[in-house]
């Protein structure tokens, strides 16, 4: 299965003091991958404003991490797909590291009803594209 890759610059506002990306930066990392992958996504008709949101996230921080003129690449993919959410994972690295692994458990929203809607076909064939249960 193909994992999908994000080229994410890596800012001077990501840094710290200690001139390392700051954790809470690798948040944003993560964020982009997942806007990258899902940026094909359309509303569904009739779910009134359709929308996906974070419900968990667990980050490993790995190694450090300094600026970088040419970004980091990260990868995403979904680990599981159910009718309602589903799982994402995250690897955070350059061609010689690997700096986090990550995860994150998505649900999508109904933003008029606020609460949880099913994943249209469309999402679940999109999210399928990029599907990798784990064991």
């Amino acid at each position: 299965m193909t994992r999908h890759v994000f080229r994410c610059p890596v800012r001077w506002r990501d840094l710290d003091a200690y001139q390392h990306v700051n954790n809470t930066a690798f948040l944003g990392f993560l964020e982009e991958a997942r806007i990258s992958l899902l940026r094909g996504h359309e509303a569904p008709s009739g779910a009134g404003r359709a929308g996906i949101v974070v419900s968990r996230h667990e980050i490993d921080y790995l190694a450090p991490l300094s600026w970088t003129p040419d970004g980091i690449d990260v990868e995403v993919w979904v680990t599981r797909l159910g009718a309602v959410s589903f799982h994402l994972g995250y690897v955070v690295r350059d061609e010689e590291r690997v700096y986090a692994r990550a995860r994150s458990v998505m649900v999508a929203y109904d933003l008029e009803a606020r609460g949880p809607r099913r994943l249209t076909a469309a999402e679940t064939q999109l999210l399928g594209a990029v599907l990798e249960e784990e064991d």
